[in-house]
C-alpha cells in the first residue's frame, strides 16, 4: 500500500484539481511521496463565501443529522484505518506503530463529537430575583457562531485537525480547514469522507496553501472564528491580525515531570521515556525537563539512560521503530545545535547526541543552565534535560519557571503533595502518576502563559463554537 499519485483539494465539498503544485516529501527517505492541489487567494476566497452561503443551511440541521455524518465517518475511518496510518508515516515521518495509535484517536474523537451533538443543551433561567422580575422566565440556548477558520499542525495532522472539524460538525458550523503544507494528505483523506456525506454544499472546505495565501483564514471578517494549533510565534500574530473574530490557540510547550522520592521507578522511567521520546519528541506535550529527587537520583538516571539507549531509531514504517526522523532536516539541526551549546556551556550529555540528517538521537542531558535553549524554549524533538531536586515546593516552583504551562506530570504517592502540584502549577492541566504527554480526546486541553487560549476536547470546543441566545418571557399580570 502506498500513497495515490496525486491528490486533490476540497472546496465546497468537491474535490478540485486544478494543479499539482505541493510536492510531500517521505519524510524517512526525503523523496517526493505524492504531489497535492495547492489552493490560491480565488480558490480561498471562494471557499470562504461558500461557508457563508451554508451557514443557514448548517444551523438549520437536525441533532440527528449531524450525528449521522460524524457516525458516517467513525465507520469510513474504522475501514480505511490501515491507509490513514501508512499516510501518516510517510507524509509525518511517524512510526508505524504510533500512526495507528493516532488513527485510534481520530476515531475516538469523531465518535466522542458525535455523542456531544445529540446532547448541546440550555438552561431554564428563574429571573424572579427581586419584585420587578416577578411574572419572567429567562432560558438560553446554544446556536452555532457561523463560519469557522482552522489551521492544524504538522505532528497531529489527522486528531489535530479532528479537534477542529468534529466539533465544527457537531454544532452545524461551516469550516474552511488550512492543514499542515508539509503533511496535508490525512485531512484530505478527511475531506474524501466528508464528501460521500449530504452536507449542504459550502460545508467544508479543506485547501492546503502556502503561508501568504492563508491571510484571509484570519482576517477575513466574514470568519468568525479562528482556531490554530502551532507554534507561539504565528499563533499570537494570527490573534493580533484576526480582527474581531474570537481566536483560540494551542500553541507550544516546555512540559516537566517531578519524580518524587517515593515513585515506582521502572514505572516512572517507562512512562518517561514514552512521554519524551515517542513520535521522536514532536509533541507540544512531550517530557522536556525532568526534576528527579536527590534521594532518588542516581538509581532513576541509570535505569532512564540504559532504557532510552535501547530505543530502535530507523526506517518508520518498520514495526520495530520507536525513532523515526523529524519532520525536516532544518528542523534536526536546530535542536542539534541546542545540544551542542548546551554541551560548550557546561552540560553532560548522558546518552545521544547524534544527528544524520533528519534523524536525530534520543539525547538525554543533565547539568543545563537554565539559560539555554534546550531548557527554556520549546525543544519539540527528542531530547530531554534531567535536574535534582531536595524541596517539593521548589520543584513547583521550578515547574512554573517557563514562559509556557501546557501540562506537568507528577510522580507522586502523597495525596497532599498531588493536591499542591493541582494548586499551584501554572499549567491547564496536572497528570498524576503519569507524564504530561497524556492525553485522552474528550478531557479540557489547552494551556496558560505562552501556551495558547481557550481548550479543546469536543465539549469544551463547541462552547467556542457556539454562542448563548436568551430567551425572556413575560406573563402579563403574574
Amino acid at each position: 500500500m502506498s500513497l495515490r499519485p496525486t491528490y486533490p483539494y476540497y472546496l465546497a465539498n468537491r474535490a478540485e484539481a486544478p494543479n499539482q503544485d505541493l510536492e510531500v516529501l517521505d519524510k524517512y527517505t526525503g523523496e517526493v511521496a505524492t504531489r497535492v492541489a495547492l489552493a490560491d487567494d480565488a480558490a480561498i476566497d471562494r471557499a470562504i463565501a461558500k461557508a457563508v452561503e451554508a451557514t443557514e443551511p448548517m444551523a438549520r440541521m437536525a441533532a440527528y443529522e449531524r450525528q449521522a455524518v460524524l457516525d458516517h465517518c467513525v465507520a469510513r475511518f474504522r475501514e480505511r484505518a490501515e491507509e490513514l496510518a501508512l499516510a501518516l508515516c510517510i507524509e509525518a515521518g511517524k512510526p508505524i506503530k504510533d500512526a495507528r495509535g493516532e488513527v485510534t484517536r481520530l476515531i475516538d474523537t469523531f465518535r466522542i463529537a458525535s455523542e456531544e451533538s445529540v446532547r448541546i443543551g440550555g438552561e431554564v433561567m428563574p429571573l424572579d430575583i427581586s419584585p420587578r422580575a416577578r411574572g419572567y422566565t429567562g432560558m438560553w440556548k446554544r446556536v452555532p457562531i457561523g463560519p469557522c477558520s482552522f489551521i492544524s499542525p504538522f505532528n497531529f495532522p489527522l486528531n489535530l485537525a479532528a479537534h477542529k472539524v468534529a466539533p465544527a460538525l457537531a454544532v452545524g458550523c461551516p469550516f474552511v480547514l488550512k492543514p499542515a503544507s508539509l503533511t496535508p494528505i490525512g485531512a484530505l483523506v478527511i475531506g474524501e469522507v466528508l464528501a460521500e456525506t449530504d452536507l449542504p454544499e459550502g460545508a467544508f472546505s479543506i485547501l492546503p496553501c502556502s503561508r501568504n495565501g492563508a491571510e484571509r483564514f484570519t482576517e477575513d471578517e466574514r470568519l468568525k472564528l479562528l482556531s490554530f494549533t502551532g507554534s507561539p510565534g504565528v499563533g499570537w500574530d494570527l490573534k493580533a491580525r484576526a480582527g474581531k473574530k474570537p481566536v483560540v490557540l494551542e500553541l507550544g510547550g516546555n512540559a516537566a515531570v517531578i519524580v518524587d522520592a517515593d515513585a515506582d521507578l521502572d514505572d516512572a522511567v517507562d512512562r518517561i521515556v514514552f512521554g519524551a521520546f515517542y513520535q521522536s519528541g514532536q509533541s507540544c506535550i512531550g517530557v522536556q525537563r525532568i526534576l528527579v529527587h536527590a534521594r532518588i537520583y542516581e538509581a532513576f538516571k541509570e535505569k532512564l539512560v540504559r532504557k532510552t539507549r535501547g530505543l530502535r531509531k530507523g526506517d518508520p514504517k518498520d514495526e520495530a521503530t520507536f525513532i523515526g526522523p523529524m519532520i525536516s532536516e532544518k528542523e534536526a539541526r536546530r535542536l542539534h545545535g541546542w545540544i551542542e551549546s548546551a554541551i560548550e556551556a557546561g552540560a553532560t550529555l548522558l546518552c545521544g547526541g547524534g544527528r544524520e540528517g533528519a534523524m536525530l538521537e534520543a539525547t538525554l542531558l543533565e547539568n543545563v543552565e537554565r539559560g539555554e535553549d534546550v531548557v527554556c524554549q520549546e525543544a519539540f524533538g527528542p531530547v530531554a534535560v534531567l535536574s535534582r531536586f531536595d524541596d517539593f515546593d521548589a520543584a513547583l516552583e521550578e515547574v512554573n519557571d517557563s514562559v509556557f504551562g501546557l501540562q506537568a506530570g507528577v510522580f507522586t504517592r502523597d495525596l497532599y503533595k498531588a493536591q499542591r502540584a493541582w494548586d499551584r502549577l501554572e499549567v491547564g492541566g496536572v497528570v498524576i502518576g503519569d507524564v504530561p504527554s497524556w492525553r485522552v480526546d474528550h478531557m479540557p486541553y489547552g494551556g496558560v502563559k505562552e501556551s495558547g487560549l481557550g481548550r479543546e476536547g469536543i465539549r469544551f470546543a463547541i462552547e467556542d463554537m457556539t454562542e448563548l441566545r436568551l430567551l425572556v418571557i413575560r406573563t402579563p399580570g403574574a
